[in-house]
């Protein structure tokens, strides 16, 4: 199983963001959660599934403006899951703990551990070399890029875009290679993979 514990940067200093962000969460991808998202240590937020996607799509989230570390563990759960994440252990969760320690450390703030070592397949190394990748690129991304990107991944298209933003359709083609849009939508759905492919060696490691 996958777990994301995610962590709020300087969280003493500025206005929470926990709630929110779990709330949202829950809302955006309940149905690919095996928990419900609770918040942890006042903080701190923790999720748990099998779905790679999930877990790519909530880490653009938080990580999009900085607020987060992120923490991403594979490994076996203790089963049968309790009600409350917060009573659930097993690998995958002090995966996540030392993966989201290791990442208030890093730049960007990920990291991705898996629940020992990993035979064939990705490494925990090679699944958080390619998050990393994923977002400094989307770091470089411009107040114009994100305008247009918030609209692609709503469903809207280029020309509906354009017209919206009363610029021509070049200009939202250039904006969106200058932002590599495309390149992320691309590479989105295979780093989920990778993502399912580590966890897998993981639980039949187990």
């Amino acid at each position: 199983m996958i777990v994301v514990t995610a962590d709020q940067v300087a969280s003493r200093t500025k206005a929470d963001l926990a709630g929110a962000a779990r709330d949202r969460i829950q809302a955006a991808h309940g149905a690919a959660l095996l928990l419900p998202v609770a918040r942890n240590a006042g903080d701190e937020i923790q999720l748990l599934t099998r779905d790679g996607r999930t877990v790519v799509d909530v880490v653009f989230d938080l990580t999009r403006d900085g607020g987060w570390s992120v923490g991403i563990g594979c490994g076996p759960v203790r089963e049968p899951l309790p009600e409350d994440i917060r009573e659930a252990s097993g690998e995958a969760f002090f995966a996540a703990r030392d993966a989201v320690e290791r990442a208030k450390k890093s730049s960007p703030r990920i990291a991705v551990e898996a629940g020992g070592d990993v035979t064939g397949g990705p490494s925990a190394a090679d699944v958080e070399a390619l998050f990393t990748l994923a977002l400094l690129l989307r770091e470089r991304r411009s107040d114009q890029g994100w305008e247009v990107y918030d609209r692609i991944v709503a469903g809207a298209r280029q020309t509906d875009i354009a017209d919206e933003l009363g610029v021509s359709a070049p200009a939202i083609s250039s904006r969106m290679k200058s932002a590599n849009i495309r390149a992320e939508l691309d590479a989105a759905p295979a780093l989920a993979r990778l993502l399912e492919h580590l966890d897998a060696s993981t639980e039949a490691r187990a």
